[in-house]
């Protein structure tokens, strides 16, 4: 069955997350993607390998299947060269170097633009290809940092920094280049025009902070920080230690916030003055307005800390208020494989005599069934293939492989000195 993206074809020499990330979105929807890098070991995530002995380690792997490898030194002119011919081809152009470097090597918009007028080409970087910044490295947590992120988490304002967990920002940005992407292409099918994108991390960020940042332009609203708390202000949207746990719940509205008192026996709240602006309570629509937080939180904590997470979780979800206990991420993985709780994808890739496992994309589609069943490629795998399909011949290949601007072969990871 025809996928989306079949036959779009995209250059892709980005590295890492966020440009892998978008590039995967669109292999995985059927386009075929090159990923392009360097020929001696690769990109830099192939060597994550935690004691494994391969070049397509999980953290790699997730990130590339379905792609293929052309291991090519585009630092050199003959490199270079071939690239920009293979670009005659290719409907998408992604990088994310900083700004500037793929230009030294005539591999900028401009250039490529040159070859292939209606071409798609995706910039991702830090701070964008403008501005005073726009030549800074940046990490993931270093833009949490600088765009307030930090100081979004926790609790209190004299706390700590505090990043959130994982590289947000880098996997935001990869979904945003990947839209960003699918939404010119379907431009060029319908005016024949193609498309510079300038992804950053700065603006992914800002997304994932979107309603706190139009807060702040229209209003002057500064951020506060909430912990655990919910988006509304309600106090009984928030998270409470329990007999065996936590429970994050969201007693948003006086409906749901007689609910929550009934669960665990603090039904006298609802009427109480001093705990809650009664006439907002009583109004048909609305969110829960406390008189006194700190009263109506001590009060709440103290009628949680006797019940049972796991049973407030299950009793309060069948009476219509959110709540769930809290998990750790292979907990919550377990209990869904073990009960079929959620209906989650279950896409596994060929990958080096195993399989790879991963839950999908974040959405499934009715039509197109599932993920391109081809793992991550090793270093230059694919390569070869590419490059004959182009019109290449061996003679020509062969002779590039020989001066080290390509590598076609798999070849055996080097032992690790101890």
């Amino acid at each position: 069955m025809a996928k989306p993206l079949d036959g779009i074809r995209v250059l892709d020499l980005s590295h890492v997350i966020a440009g892998p990330l978008a590039s995967f979105y669109l292999a995985q929807l059927g386009a075929e993607v090159i990923k392009v890098e360097p020929p001696l070991a690769g990109e830099v995530l192939r060597s994550m390998k935690n004691g494994a002995d391969t070049d397509t380690p999980t953290g790699f792997a997730a990130l590339n299947a379905g792609k293929q490898s052309l291991a090519l030194d585009i630092r050199t002119r003959q490199g270079a060269d071939l690239l920009r011919a293979l670009a005659a081809s290719a409907d998408v152009f992604i990088e994310n170097f900083r700004p500037g470097v793929v230009a030294r090597h005539g591999l900028d918009y401009a250039s490529i633009k040159a070859i292939k007028p209606d071409i798609v080409y995706c910039s991702i970087s830090g701070f964008g290809q403008q501005g005073d910044w726009s030549q800074r490295g940046a990490y993931d947590h270093v833009v949490q940092a600088m765009t307030g992120m930090m100081m979004m988490s926790g609790e209190g304002d004299d706390a700590p920094p505090l990043k959130v967990g994982f590289p947000v920002i880098d996997v935001a940005v990869g979904m945003l280049g990947a839209l960003s992407i699918v939404s010119a292409l379907h431009r060029r099918l319908r005016e024949g025009v193609g498309q510079y994108i300038d992804a950053s991390m700065v603006q992914a960020s800002l997304m994932l902070m979107y309603t706190n940042t139009c807060a702040y332009l229209n209003d002057g609203t500064p951020t506060r920080r909430v912990g655990n708390r919910g988006y509304t202000g309600s106090p009984a949207a928030d998270t409470y230690r329990c007999a065996d746990g936590w429970l994050a719940v969201a007693a948003n509205t006086p409906e749901q916030f007689r609910k929550l008192t009934a669960a665990i026996g603090a039904e006298s709240l609802c009427g109480d003055a001093r705990a809650l602006d009664l006439e907002a309570f009583n109004l048909p629509n609305g969110f829960v307005v406390p008189n006194d937080r700190e009263y109506v939180v001590g009060q709440l904590r103290e009628a949680f800390s006797t019940r049972s997470a796991a049973q407030l979780e299950e009793l309060l979800s069948q009476a219509g208020v959110p709540a769930a206990k809290v998990r750790k991420l292979e907990e919550f993985l377990d209990e869904a494989d073990a009960t079929g709780c959620v209906n989650l994808p279950d896409h596994r890739f060929h990958q080096d005599g195993r399989e790879l496992r991963t839950h999908g994309l974040g959405f499934a589609f009715a039509q197109d069934g599932g993920p391109t069943p081809a793992g991550a490629p090793a270093v230059g795998e694919g390569g070869h293939a590419v490059l004959a399909r182009a019109g290449m011949d061996e003679q020509a290949i062969a002779e590039l492989e020989r001066a080290g601007i390509l590598r076609t072969k798999t070849r055996a990871a080097a032992p690790s000195l101890s």
